[in-house]
């Protein structure tokens, strides 16, 4: 591979057969789960928000 110019090159990725990967990827996708939903601090943004074109 040497003779066509390519050279080997060694990549680090996370271990996805530990149990730290496990709780840390269902942690995480819970967190995408519940993405849309509405909670309080988005509606006090919106209360206090004005348009921009209303200023």
């Amino acid at each position: 591979m040497r003779e066509r110019g390519l050279r080997p090159l060694q990549v680090w990725v996370s271990d996805v057969r530990t149990e730290s990967f496990a709780a840390e990827a269902h942690r995480q996708a819970s967190l995408v789960a519940r993405a849309d939903e509405r909670g309080d601090d988005q509606d006090f943004i919106e209360a206090i928000s004005t348009p921009w074109d209303e200023e």
